[in-house]
This record gives C-alpha cells, structure tokens and sequence, in this order.
C-alpha cells in the first residue's frame, strides 16, 4: 500500500457535478489500495470573486482581514469533497491548514512554510479515512491565519507530501501534462512523459502555468516525486522527477513564453564604480523585481545599459529612475512595453554548443529583433515584440524538433487563463 498526496485545483472542483467526480476519483485510488491525502484549492473562480467583493468596500484592505477572507474558498471547497466521499460510502474528514499542522511565518498574503506538524494527518490515515486539507493556508508563528500567495494549494500539496513522507505528489489539473510549448499556440506541442526537477523549475519561472515554481523547488528540495496530470481523464500525466533518471536526448525539452515583460533603457550613464548598485538597490527598494540585466561598453566616460521588468511595474520603475537624477547622472530613461520573453529550456544544452546560436538564428529568419538575451546552463531567453509571438514560437518548435509530426498551428495565441 502506498501513500498518495491528491492535488485538486480550482477548475477540477468548480461545481457540485466536478466535486462528485472528484470523490469519485479519489475513492478509485483507495480501491486500488492507496492511502489518499487530498489537498484542494477553492472553487472555480471564487478567490476572485472575494478579492471583487472586498474591493467593493475597501481599496486598502488590512492584509490580516484578507487571509482571513480568502481562507475561506478552500475550506468550502474541503468540506463540500468530504460529505460527498462520505456520502458515497467512504470515510473522510476535512483539516483546514492550520488543524494539519501547517506552520507559516507572519507574511500575510504571501506567506512562505515553517514547519508542518501532520500528528493529526497520521492518525486519520491510521483510522483509514480519506484526508481533505485545504491548501493556500497554514497558520502563522504568531497565531494568525495566513496564506501561501499565488500557487499556493501546489505549495501545500508537496510540502505535505515531503511531511508524510508520500510515495508520489499527485497535481491534477485542467490540462493533462506539461507539454513542450502551449498547445494552444502549437497544436502539436507534445506532452512530455517525464521532465527533470531543474527543467520544470525553469519553464515554471520563465511562464509556463502548470506548475508554480515553489511547488518545484520544495519538490527538487525534498526530493518528492511528482505527476502532473489530468482531472478529466485517465490519461498517464507527466512524472517530474530528479534529472539524473531523466531521458535527455532532447536538447531542447520546452518553450515557455511570458507577456508581462517591458524593457527600460538608461543612456550616457557616469561610468563610476557604485552606480549599478545605486540603480538597482533603488528599483529593489521600491519592489520592483528586475529580470534581465545588459550594459553595453563605455564610451567618454559613459555607458548605456538596459534591463528588462514586468509591464505592471515601468510606471513605478520610471519614478524611481526620475528620482535618482539628484545622485546618478544620466542623459535619459526610455522604456518599450507589449514585449515578450520566449525561453528554451532543456538539460541536454549543457554540452551541445550552437543551441542558442541556432535560436538567434531561426528568430532573426522570422524578421524579428532580440531586444535583450539571457543565458544559464539549461535556457535561453530573448525578449522580442508581443506581435510576433506566434512565429517565433512555432519556428522554435519546429526548428528544435519538438513537433509531434511536423504540421504546426498557424493561429495565433489566446490569453493565458
């Protein structure tokens, strides 16, 4: 018998009939002889319709008043899948984050895990009931309920997972894998049997919304073996796991894309030491996380340099660099928004030289300019204009030989849920 860890997001239990189908999944599992932990996240769309209906009386509202708020989606969400397993004849018992001994520290709305105590978790298993635990949830070090932030119910579902010591974190979704590009760009994108911990990590970071990076790097941290796969069917998902068991005859494995992105351009900066520094503590400081950085050569005692930030931010961003004319001389600040980041993400470029030579290439024959460029071992990333996303991303594909038969998707792209 082994011991599974279930995780059901939004879309999976979005109503009465997707719950009892639900119930009815998990209770497959345990006929097959699995001891079931589940982890669910709030119905369809209600942390956003909480967030509107707090934002109809208050545009500041008290970030404790909010996890208190927002906790609430998935304790519906528990309750609701524990009466119907029970009243298909199984025992269960819902735990909200706290009652399963999640322990986060007191940063509401984004709170990150301290310690998990799972005593009341073992000693339902022990009495062969069926564990439904709201994710997105724990309870601070100072006593308050807290919440985990975006991707948080994953988050919840692999540290409990890493706590119980499960044989296998189960993320089951919309979708029915990690596949090696959107298939709603490439609809011969091909779903992936396996990815490495350190490639799904990136392609997560760099846009792809399967997974949350957290949930993977608590997972490559812990080592906890991970499937995503499918709430609507029985379809074999996609095992993320340690790269060393991981077939790396692909170079490239994946071609995430990320929208939010803008560039801003500093020009004839004073080239002394310190100035970068200043530059980028500023932008920190105002809690504007900065991606990629690029400094051309310095010519007359001045140097350009650009850098790359989510779209959300270059209003901010503008402000600070405005304000730092007092302390660092410049000439001026232009920024350039509606770009794209693109990212091809694969273990096997370690050492196969030409990979991103090839991606600069197959880009520029799409008539397309690379406004910025990052590297690291197992990804490249160029940041180009927003229109010309859909070619790039199936030139890429084909040119990487990730196609399933060669017959790509001419469409363009539609918005990321």
């Amino acid at each position: 018998m082994s011991l599974v860890v279930m995780k059901f997001g939004g879309s999976s239990v979005g109503s009465a009939e997707r719950i009892k189908k639900v119930a009815e999944r998990i209770i497959e599992k345990k006929r097959d002889g699995h001891q079931c932990v589940v982890v669910v996240s709030a119905m369809g769309d209600t942390t956003d319709e909480l967030v509107d209906l707090c934002k109809q009386l208050t545009d500041h509202p008290p970030a404790r008043e909010m996890d208190m708020l927002l906790s609430t989606g998935e304790q519906v969400s528990m309750s609701l899948l524990s009466m119907s397993i029970q009243h298909l004849g199984y025992t269960a018992i819902s735990l909200t984050g706290w009652q399963s001994g999640m322990t986060t520290d007191c940063n509401h709305g984004n709170a990150k895990i301290v310690n998990i105590k799972p005593n009341r978790i073992f000693k339902a298993i022990e009495e062969e009931k069926i564990v439904i635990v709201a994710g997105f949830q724990g309870l601070s070090e100072d006593g308050e309920i807290s919440t985990l932030g975006r991707g948080g119910s994953d988050t919840t579902a692999v540290a409990l997972a890493a706590a119980i010591n499960a044989d296998l974190c189960e993320i089951y979704t919309d979708v029915d894998g990690v596949y090696s590009t959107d298939p709603r760009i490439v609809r011969v994108a091909q779903k992936l049997d396996e990815i490495s911990y350190e490639e799904m990590l990136e392609l997560a970071q760099l846009g792809a919304a399967v997974l949350h990076p957290r949930a993977v790097e608590y997972a490559k941290n812990y080592n906890v073996p991970l499937v995503v796969r499918s709430s609507f069917s029985h379809r074999e998902g996609t095992l993320v796991m340690e790269g060393n068991a991981v077939e790396k005859s692909m170079v490239v494995r994946g071609i995430a894309y990320d929208k939010n992105v803008a560039r801003i351009s500093v020009l004839e900066v004073e080239d002394i030491p310190g100035i970068l520094a200043t530059v980028f503590g500023a932008l920190a400081d105002a809690g504007i996380d900065v991606d990629i950085i690029v400094q051309s050569g310095v010519r007359n005692g001045a140097a350009d340099f650009s850098f790359s930030i989510a779209n959300t931010d270059v209003e901010k961003a503008m402000i600070v660099m405005e304000e730092l004319r007092s302390t660092v001389t410049f000439r001026e600040v232009t920024y350039e928004t509606d770009l794209v980041k693109v990212s091809i993400v694969g273990a096997g470029m370690v050492s196969n030289p030409g990979v991103a030579a090839k991606m600069f290439r197959v880009i520029s024959e799409q008539g397309v300019s690379i406004k910025l460029v990052s590297t690291s071992e197992i990804k490249t990333s160029c940041v180009i204009d927003r229109d010309k996303l859909t070619e790039v991303i199936l030139a890429l594909h084909t040119a990487y030989g990730l196609d399933a038969n060669q017959q790509a998707f001419v469409g363009g792209p539609k918005e990321r849920r």
